[in-house]
């Protein structure tokens, strides 16, 4: 079993990171200007702009 890529505010970060918002119909219409958040482990994440949405660790830059 993996890890969980997706959090719901109220739920603790599972590691250092920048997380972003996502949520329904992003990947065809996409979220102008989503909010972005850097989280240490164990803070909680907080409310999102809608309650369709949820937390997701940003990917790196290679």
């Amino acid at each position: 079993m993996g890890e969980r890529t997706e959090f719901k505010p109220g739920m603790r970060a599972p590691n250092d990171g920048t997380y972003m918002e996502i949520g329904d119909n992003d990947v065809h219409m996409g979220i102008n200007n989503p909010q972005q958040i850097t989280l240490k482990a164990g803070d909680p994440f907080p409310d999102t702009t809608n309650d369709d949405r949820v937390w997701k660790k940003k990917k790196q830059q290679s």
